[in-house]
């Protein structure tokens, strides 16, 4: 089997490494754009030192996920300001704005020329500014993966800006960074790092190398997830989660994903809903549709096998069966309050326009099984 493994330059993880962030940026340029969302409070570790180093920096607030124009204003401000380096510290939506931002500085032109899809799709020449990602919630893994997804309102999608040149240049994982987020985000940014392990193990490039970070992200997000939840301060619990959700960036950006990443880049583009509430809120229905596709066509035992080991691990039971899994996942949504599709505006009528651009998402192309309108429509009309 051939397979590739890309990631950061560097990763560090581990409890106040926020501290190495700082004089890293200095090493790689002059001037930082700081990219952060509503809260500047997780940044003042690296401001601070910015401040007492005389490091010049200017910030940029991504409020919500990220969209064409965020880019555009983000990497506008960036050269009227002449900052030579990009660091965000946020969650996956200001590292994404942040790896489309150094980009475009090093690249120039307008995020419509190299997005997917809805742009010219043309491939990135230059290298983009020194990148570093921080990230302040367990969910995404965009600090190791090479692409930016970008919200086009006009277009009612998501689209990827994707290079094996948008690599982040350091990743700094901080469990501690994460303690003060709320538990309904960690409930669904939890979700969505379990779904980015469940889905790189059981799709068709998995490989030898990501099924090792699937496993032990899967591992550590089941026996952690809801103790996170329940308690914020829970070291270890954050540590776990911390840990699934780089792991999961790790396994994603290699073997890719499936049908609730599918759906879930139409949706977020159609409406004003969460990614990560999203993945949560489909996760147990695709995870059912794909295991019954697999049965009725008699397909790939190697995959229901790999179910199964899923369900084992979810469940800490050697004897569990995959419906043992799918109850997990169910079950699981429902004690972490997980609303449903229809919660943001999600309705019946809505579906064969969902279920037409999902089948046609990038996600979709790695899911272990060829699902028919027919599968999707019953997976998201169930999610409703």
């Amino acid at each position: 089997m051939r397979f590739e493994l890309a990631t950061a330059s560097r990763i560090v993880f581990g409890p106040g490494t926020v501290r190495e962030v700082a004089p890293a940026a200095r090493s790689m340029g002059t001037c930082a754009l700081l990219v952060t969302g509503r809260s500047k409070a997780r940044a003042a570790t690296v401001t601070e030192e910015w401040d007492a180093s005389g490091m010049r920096y200017v910030r940029f607030s991504v409020a919500g996920e990220p969209t064409i124009q965020t880019a555009r204003e983000g990497a506008e401000l960036a050269r009227t300001e002449r900052c030579d380096v990009v660091v965000s510290v946020g969650g996956g939506s200001s590292v994404d704005a942040g790896k489309a931002i150094a980009a475009l500085i090093g690249n120039g032109g307008d995020p419509l020329d190299y997005l997917e899809v809805i742009g010219e799709g043309r491939k990135l020449e230059g290298s983009p500014a020194p990148f570093i990602a921080v990230p302040t919630t367990a969910g995404t893994g965009s600090e190791v993966t090479r692409n930016a997804v970008l919200g086009s309102p006009h277009h009612g999608v998501k689209a990827s800006l994707r290079s094996p040149l948008m690599l982040p240049d350091l990743a700094v994982v901080d469990p501690e960074l994460t303690v003060d987020v709320p538990p309904a985000l960690t409930a669904t940014t939890g979700l969505d790092a379990l779904t980015q392990l469940i889905e790189p193990y059981v799709s068709s490039r998995s490989n030898t190398m990501t099924d090792l970070y699937c496993l032990e992200g899967i591992r550590r997000a089941a026996r952690s997830l809801k103790r996170a939840y329940e308690d914020g301060s829970d070291a270890e619990a954050r540590n776990d989660m911390a840990m699934a959700s780089l792991m999961g960036g790790l396994s994603l950006a290699n073997a890719g994903l499936g049908v609730v990443h599918g759906f879930a880049a139409p949706v977020g583009g159609m409406f004003t809903a969460p990614h990560g509430a999203v993945c949560a809120a489909i996760l147990p229905h695709g995870m059912r549709g794909n295991i019954q596709a697999l049965r009725e066509r008699g397909e790939d035992s190697e995959k229901l096998n790999r179910y199964q080991t899923v369900a084992r691990l979810l469940t800490g039971s050697e004897n569990a069966q995959t419906e043992d899994g799918i109850e997990w996942a169910f079950r699981t949504c429902e004690e972490l309050g997980i609303p449903t599709l229809a919660a943001y505006g999600l309705r019946p009528d809505d579906v064969p326009a969902v279920v037409e651009k999902a089948s046609r998402a990038s996600s979709m192309k790695a899911n272990p099984i060829k699902l028919t309108t027919e599968e999707l429509t019953e997976i998201l009309s169930n999610a409703l």
